[in-house]
């Protein structure tokens, strides 16, 4: 059996980086959590797509089976587990793992007005949003900073950070009107409904998602404010910015979680130059 790179897939990246390893000719094993994600995937005779969840414990396993020689981590920004996962199993089996991520959108493209910036800088989390002059962008650091403050208080809320995050947000049902715009998956929908989320404030849309429909949705529920991930142009930060900014509605960005990569780049040649060193060494 030839030498192959992992490729830590689930991401728009990661379906740019199998064509593009596909094109150069490089075996390639693409790993995804659902078997919807295996049809996103090019069709090739050099590419492997397995469906799964991998834990530390199998990695060794993994690894031997598919002849890895190299890891490229092109996961989402926020599954931190898998990331962190990646990078113990490739430090006890002395595995080069290089992170391909997207680029954060720059500070000064998130909000260039005096409000926004001191939406980032010096907000009272105790105050609310009322308080200041809107527009406004705030920064923070998790979604925990964000339940912990009053900040959504007497809001008409659209989440988008993902099912996993709503748990958190359940003490807030009764102190704002929470709506939750997720995957159309079965997991998604029932951690949903597990929150506290009625049906009538659940929307299950697959990205991307377009200025002009991101503004009828939040002019039909009367948004007052949305929470979203600094997911960059791919994850659509750059559609709401826009269109919170047209709308006057308050954005909240929940920062990538800080994860020390050994490596990292978001240079497609610079990837594929990095496959190539360990196949081809």
């Amino acid at each position: 059996m030839s030498d192959r790179i992992w490729l830590i897939g689930g991401t728009t990246e990661s379906v740019q980086l199998a064509d593009a390893i596909a094109s150069a000719a490089l075996p390639c094993t693409i790993t995804v959590t659902t078997e919807a994600a295996r049809a996103l995937y090019p069709n090739s005779p050099l590419l492997r797509v397995w469906v799964g969840r991998l834990s530390l414990s199998d990695l060794k396993m993994f690894f031997q089976e598919h002849n890895i020689v190299a890891v490229l981590d092109a996961s989402h920004p926020y599954a931190v587990e898998v990331s962190r996962c990646a990078i113990a199993a490739c430090t006890q089996f002395n595995i080069p793992y290089l992170r391909y991520e997207r680029p954060c959108l720059e500070r000064e493209t998130r909000g260039s007005s005096d409000a926004a910036t001191r939406g980032e800088e010096i907000l009272d989390p105790q105050l609310p949003i009322t308080h200041y002059q809107l527009p406004i962008t705030i920064q923070l650091d998790s979604c925990e900073t964000l339940v912990t403050g009053n900040y959504l208080e007497k809001q008409r809320v659209l989440l988008t950070v993902g099912y996993k995050y709503l748990p958190l947000f359940r003490s807030w049902q009764e102190k704002a009107t929470l709506f939750a715009r997720i995957l159309p998956s079965l997991v998604s929908i029932e951690a949903a409904l597990a929150a506290g989320f009625t049906p009538d404030r659940i929307i299950a849309l697959r990205p991307p998602i377009s200025a002009d429909l991101e503004t009828a949705l939040w002019r039909q529920w009367e948004i007052s404010m949305v929470v979203t991930k600094a997911s960059g142009a791919p994850g659509g930060e750059d559609v709401k910015r826009k269109v919170a900014a047209e709308l006057g509605v308050p954005l909240i960005i929940i920062d990538r979680p800080f994860i020390d990569y050994p490596q990292q780049t978001g240079d497609l040649s610079t990837a594929i130059a990095f496959c190539q060193q360990y196949l081809f060494k």
